[in-house]
């Protein structure tokens, strides 16, 4: 079992490197204060980095550059802290230069060990196509800790079943939800995708939102949601599958226990075999439609 801890983070502009290292820190501790092994940051948290360099800040396209360039020293504070406090620690999620001038949206989980891994977001937002022009990563990864095999689906990513099957099917026990949404629209597609994995993956979700206002940032000016852990509703689990959810728009963590006992109890002799029968919607749909 380990404690999960989701962040509603808010994305604020800071006067120097300094600043955001002291704010991580803080949080970080937060956490683990609060007894989390497992700390969620959000999709594009990174982007507050933006501001440090106030040429460019305002400029779309130019702030992709000046956050990826940060990303070796944002990943070594990470990798610090996950050392420090023996946690796992997915960190905010980032652009990050691929080469030929285009960029991914690239989360990283640290362990204590250091660098886990990584998962790049795979379907893009209309605002990341159209406008941003983030381009997709390939490939989904099943990251192996030692508390448990662990998924990212980063916030659009969650609204696409077979993404997370994928992940379930290659033995992933958690998946981690980091998003950015700019109104309660967006916010509700994440969380109604975010609940339904964990129902047909018979697994734990975990939800980590940005939050507030940045009117300096063309990117993520606006942002709401919740954080929360879910889990399939059946067994020991909640019957909403809500294992905890935070306050709409106030920055703090959100504390919530993940037990993998629970996920292998449920998946082994639930109410219902989501996971088991997910391959007899074929047969159904093909007797439907012949």
């Amino acid at each position: 079992m380990v404690t999960v801890a989701a962040a509603q983070y808010p994305i604020d502009r800071l006067p120097s490197w300094e600043a955001y290292a002291a704010k991580l820190t803080q949080w970080v501790e937060s956490a683990v204060a609060g007894g989390a092994g497992l700390l969620v940051f959000p999709e594009y948290g990174a982007m507050e980095l933006a501001s440090l360099d106030p040429a460019t800040m305002g400029d779309l396209a130019a702030c992709l550059q000046t956050v990826s360039d940060l990303l070796p020293r944002v990943d070594a504070l990470h990798a610090e802290l996950a050392a420090r406090h023996g946690v796992h620690i997915l960190a905010a999620s980032a652009p990050c230069a691929i080469g030929d001038g285009r960029y991914v949206n690239r989360a990283r989980l640290f362990g204590p060990e250091g660098l886990v891994g990584h998962q790049d977001k795979l379907i893009m937002t209309r605002f990341e196509n159209e406008h941003w022009h983030v381009s997709p990563g390939h490939g989904v990864q099943v990251l192996e800790t030692a508390i448990g095999r662990i998924g990212v689906a980063i916030c659009y990513d969650s609204e696409f079943p077979l993404l997370v099957r994928a992940m379930v099917e290659a033995g992933a026990q958690i998946i981690l939800v980091p998003s950015c949404t700019d109104s309660l629209h967006g916010y509700w597609r994440v969380r109604l995708g975010a609940q339904a994995r964990a129902l047909e993956g018979q697994c734990y979700v975990v939800h980590s939102p940005t939050i507030g206002t940045a009117e300096w940032s063309p990117a993520v000016d606006e942002n709401h949601g919740a954080a929360a852990i879910y889990g399939p509703p059946d067994g020991a689990f909640p019957p909403d599958g809500v294992v905890a959810i935070g306050e709409l728009d106030a920055p703090q963590w959100v504390f919530g226990e993940a037990d993998l006992d629970r996920i292998a109890a449920v998946r082994a002799d639930g109410r219902v075999l989501n996971l088991r029968d997910w391959a007899k919607q074929k047969v159904a749909s093909a007797f439907i439609y012949h």
